[in-house]
């Protein structure tokens, strides 16, 4: 096939359910990918079971400079829409949280759905294939690949963002929309762990692998999630998701025991077991590790009786609002995704095609549309693909 109707460039969640959904709507389509598999990322998401989508998914869920872009798809493709293929190749899900689906034995079975699809669309899928050039060719296009020169009736882009590069990620979808005019957003990484200073890595070297309940804030952000320590810093769901709001220099607000008024129960407590020591009643609401290091970052451990009013206020401030201001993130090693990307303001949010250059178009993490963490990137991975696909 060497003049198709449509070539997707990146055979990840989108560019696979671009094609799928294009062939089957009777077009001819090529899908290229310079990876030696397809959805390497699927593979390795949810720790190998794959989030494949949240069923409580909507435009709050996401972040854009453009909030309203992804409306319109969303509401065309919804979580249901996914679900239902999932159970109609026979797949069994679990539900981790209310609403957050996940793979019941191997992400490999949503590869294989995808693959199965296009197989069944007739979608010809060429992996290790790198695409030298794009360029406009009169109403269609013409790309200078390792197979040779293609022509095609239109390019989706679906590239994906700069997250996880040992899994293939480049910037070649950001350097294309430049080419053609388009703005790109800044990036950076998001739903990443968090890395700490010498000091406080110090701090907290005895406490790796130790994970409690907290309310993360940062900026507009709140999130009521677990926190993770590692001998690196700081993870978990509460700090991916923090992440997305997170900027350098930013502190963290990190409330220990959510839910609790420190002061309050330290208060009673004082009065019915005043001869517990302050590790011991720290013990009842966090880990034990934690417990110890609390007592050893903030000076003593002392009995319930001898703490003043004023140090139970200094205690509740110290659990609740315990500050600090992270030396960074992890970075694009093992970010789950970019944060910004191609500006919307030039894309149909209808058809995802370049509002001036229709033969083209942008789809999935490529696009300055981000998910928070739970299911949401994929569910906007199906919804694009599903969009953009039934306009071509």
């Amino acid at each position: 096939m060497t003049n198709p109707d449509v070539v997707v460039i990146g055979a990840g969640a989108a560019g696979l359910m671009c094609a799928l959904t294009a062939g089957y709507a009777g077009r001819s389509v090529m899908l290229l990918d310079h990876a030696n598999k397809p959805g390497k990322k699927i593979l390795m998401s949810g720790g190998g079971r794959c989030n494949f989508t949240h069923m409580a998914t909507s435009p709050a869920n996401f972040f854009s400079t453009n909030p309203h872009f992804c409306i319109s798809a969303l509401k065309r493709y919804r979580p249901e829409h996914f679900l239902e293929l999932v159970e109609r190749h026979g797949i069994d899900y679990t539900e981790k949280t209310p609403g957050q689906l996940f793979c019941r034995d191997s992400a490999r079975q949503i590869v294989e759905l995808l693959l199965t699809e296009c197989e069944w669309a007739g979608v010809d899928l060429r992996l290790k294939t790198t695409v030298a050039s794009v360029e406009r060719l009169g109403e269609g296009m013409v790309l200078q690949t390792s197979l040779g020169r293609i022509e095609a009736g239109a390019v989706v882009v679906a590239t994906g963002g700069l997250s996880i590069p040992t899994m293939g990620a480049t910037g070649f979808g950001y350097d294309l929309a430049r080419q053609f005019g388009l703005a790109v957003t800044d990036t950076r990484a998001a739903l990443v762990p968090f890395t700490l200073t010498s000091g406080w890595k110090a701090r907290a070297a005895d406490l790796s692998g130790v994970s409690t309940p907290v309310v993360a804030r940062c900026r507009d952000g709140e999130y009521h999630e677990p926190m993770l320590f590692t001998h690196r810093g700081l993870s978990g769901p509460a700090m991916l998701q923090i992440s997305s709001y997170w900027q350098p220099g930013d502190e963290l607000e990190v409330d220990l025991l959510p839910a609790t008024d420190a002061a309050e129960e330290l208060a009673a407590a004082r009065q019915t077991t005043p001869k517990r020591r302050l590790t011991t009643w720290l013990g009842d609401h966090v880990p034990r590790r934690l417990a110890l290091a609390l007592a050893e970052w903030y000076g003593k451990d002392p009995l319930l009786a001898e703490l003043s009013n004023a140090q139970l206020e200094a205690w509740r401030e110290c659990l609740q609002q315990w500050r600090i201001k992270p030396a960074g993130t992890e970075g694009w090693r093992t970010a789950e995704v970019t944060m910004g990307g191609v500006e919307t303001a030039s894309i149909s949010s209808q058809t995802f095609e370049v509002k001036h250059l229709p033969q083209m178009r942008f789809i999935g993490e490529v696009l300055d549309v981000t998910g928070e963490l739970g299911g949401y990137n994929f569910q906007w991975a199906w919804a694009s693909g599903v969009a953009c696909g039934q306009a071509l």
